[in-house]
């Protein structure tokens, strides 16, 4: 029984992850959705601005 549980323990200890890759994905992916926003937010604007200006003639 000792030695499972330390098998456990030492299985459970090298579970660290990748914690500064796992930053580093995310805060790319923020720089990504927050330059596609500020490039597509004009061109949406004038797609909304149009629907609007066609439903209410």
């Amino acid at each position: 029984m000792k030695r499972i549980s330390e098998h456990l323990a030492r299985l459970h200890g090298e579970d660290r992850g990748d914690v500064p890759g796992w930053v580093m994905i995310t805060l790319m992916s923020a720089v990504l959705v927050a330059a596609l926003l500020a490039l597509a937010t004009p061109a949406l604007e004038g797609l909304f601005n149009q629907a609007i200006d066609q439903v209410s003639r």
